[in-house]
């Protein structure tokens, strides 16, 4: 069902894009302000979601690709972690199209707010350090399974469900496997876009997907995503770590007033 906003509502959700674009590509978490913007259009749920993975990968391909170029994110070392992404990504696409829209509306808050809680607890704001390559080449080598393992988690949220993918993927990373707040922007684009793209071809296929409002909305936020990776990398820590704690207030907050 594809829907014709009017011009006022088009600029609405040009500038959303953009903002999600930006922050997304700091710390995580745009999806929480595309998918409301997206509902208050009268979308249904799984067009809704499906929508979202449109915009959404646009975002963290710009994202992840300059992380890359870069040199600040190898994709050699996490190929485990890709791949467990994609299994999970794939499954979770699938069994959410299985859902009804009544069930899905009660998840989607439930999740997140858990989500949210375990996001800000403090150990999060004091990552270890560990950026040269060679310890990370180490260091994942020696973690295959644990990669495995929450790329398939991660994975599946971002196929199922999906807002505040890429800030978890960011607290997984200083986490797990002890990285600065900067290399672990890395990991979270591009696995984000990863289960992004995964997502986005099952919903291609069944269907769920307004390309209309998608593909205006997945250029800006390409834009705002390239403004925040460049950011991201150029002010480091200092600049992510707020940015970072600011979605987790954000998608608590939300569910508060929502609920």
């Amino acid at each position: 069902m594809a829907l014709t906003p009017d011009f006022g509502t088009l600029w609405l959700l040009g500038a959303v894009a953009l903002l999600a674009g930006f922050i997304d590509a700091v710390a995580g978490g745009g999806g929480m302000l595309v998918m409301p913007a997206l509902l208050s259009l009268g979308m249904p749920p799984h067009l809704v979601v499906g929508t979202n993975k449109l915009i959404g990968t646009f975002g963290t391909f710009s994202a992840s690709l300059t992380f890359i170029r870069k040199g600040l994110f190898q994709p050699k070392l996490w190929w485990a972690m890709s791949f467990g992404t994609f299994v999970g990504a794939l499954i979770g696409a699938v069994l959410i199209y299985l859902v009804s829209a009544e069930i899905l509306k009660k998840l989607l808050p439930l999740a997140i707010l858990l989500a949210a809680a375990y996001l800000i607890w403090p150990p999060y704001a004091r990552p270890s350090v560990i950026s040269a390559p060679e310890t990370l080449s180490t260091a994942q080598a020696a973690r295959r399974g644990v990669q495995w393992l929450t790329g398939g988690l991660i994975g599946f949220y971002d196929g199922f469900i999906g807002p505040g993918t890429g800030a978890f993927w960011m607290a997984a990373a200083m986490k797990l496997f002890h990285l600065d707040l900067v290399s672990a922007a890395g990991v979270a684009r591009f696995m984000n876009f990863v289960s992004n793209l995964i997502a986005l071809l099952t919903f291609v296929i069944l269907g769920n997907i307004d390309y209309a409002i998608g593909l205006s909305m997945g250029i800006l936020l390409m834009l705002g995503a390239w403004l925040g990776a460049h950011s991201a990398i150029r002010y480091g820590a200092p600049f992510i770590r707020p940015v970072f704690l600011l979605v987790v207030l954000m998608m608590a907050g939300r569910l508060l007033i929502a609920g």
